[in-house]
């Protein structure tokens, strides 16, 4: 008799996970992994990271999902290492080297010169290998089958590019840029302004605002977890809010509370006068979900947490 494998049953479970991606797995890979560890009904990750890319990756389970476009739009801490002298398609090790130069003497002045034009408020042309759709297709599955289509640039902030190391034709940097800044085409734009061409050749995210610097997870640790039970392995999530630590916080009575979960817009003292804001019930604190401010200063309810929809 064949015996077939029981499916495995899921769990509801809530939070986010910061995990320390591995090399090698893109993003939806270490999610899926995540998601199996935690054996999670739902789980989403923030923005991809590059299989090349190490580092922190976080994955929303569960009520957290609805937070996690959020963490989208977040300013991003990146270590980048570049090696002079050759240029890829992908502007990293993982693609085609498409052209090779000598490597100028490069002074630190010169260099400095070269970095300056990519700090601040720039327009990048996003790469052909990035998850970007062209009618309706991936533009990295476009540049696998040798096509290569217009991209238009898009305008993106770079608040720090630093030299940390060099080391011969080897360059280190220290990064943060607003969401949706490609290393990758940083460090080939700095090629090109060189003269020599460059590429990435290792690449580590520190930070994913409001997560600078945090402690991370590897996918070995939580299974090493998973074996000492749900109850361990829960204790690496943080709670759902901790993706908006920096959003402003309004606290909401019953009545309120109950209106708003009913999906009415309510009056509350002292709210912010414009933008999204963290719900909370004023009674025990707990975390109702994300809120707008109207013209008229009402708050509406924008996405609220299955507690607070049911009252539990």
């Amino acid at each position: 008799m064949v015996q077939r494998n029981r499916p495995v049953e899921r769990r509801d479970v809530s939070g986010v996970l910061l995990l320390d991606k591995p090399q090698g797995l893109s993003s939806n890979q270490a999610l899926q992994a995540v998601k199996r560890i935690f054996r999670a009904r739902k789980a989403g990750h923030t923005g991809s990271l590059d299989p090349l890319a190490t580092g922190l990756l976080p994955i929303c389970l569960g009520e957290a999902t609805k937070v996690s476009s959020y963490l989208l739009e977040a300013d991003k801490h990146y270590r980048a290492s570049a090696q002079l002298g050759v240029r890829t398609d992908s502007a990293d090790s993982q693609g085609h080297i498409i052209a090779r130069h000598d490597v100028p003497l490069i002074g630190e002045t010169d260099l400095e010169a070269a970095m300056v034009p990519l700090r601040g408020e720039i327009d990048q042309v996003p790469p052909m290998y990035s998850a970007l759709k062209h009618e309706g297709r991936r533009l990295y599955e476009l540049a696998r089958a040798g096509v290569e289509v217009e991209r238009k640039a898009r305008r993106m902030r770079v608040d720090r590019f630093e030299l940390l190391l060099r080391d011969g034709d080897r360059l280190d940097f220290d990064i943060r840029c607003s969401s949706g800044t490609y290393v990758r085409t940083l460090i080939d734009d700095l090629g090109e302004a060189l003269g020599c061409g460059a590429h990435v050749i290792a690449l580590r995210r520190l930070g994913v605002s409001p997560f600078d610097d945090p402690r991370m997870y590897t996918l070995e640790q939580l299974r090493e977890l998973a074996e000492a039970g749900s109850e361990a392995l829960d204790a690496a999530l943080l709670p759902v809010d901790t993706a908006l630590a920096r959003w402003p916080q309004v606290r909401l009575g019953p009545d309120a509370a109950y209106y708003l979960g009913q999906g009415q817009a309510v009056w509350l003292p002292r709210a912010p006068v414009s933008g999204l804001v963290g719900l909370y019930n004023d009674v025990d604190d707990v975390f109702l979900g994300i809120g707008e401010i109207l013209d008229d200063g009402r708050v509406s309810p924008k996405r609220l947490m299955r507690w607070a929809l049911t009252g539990g």
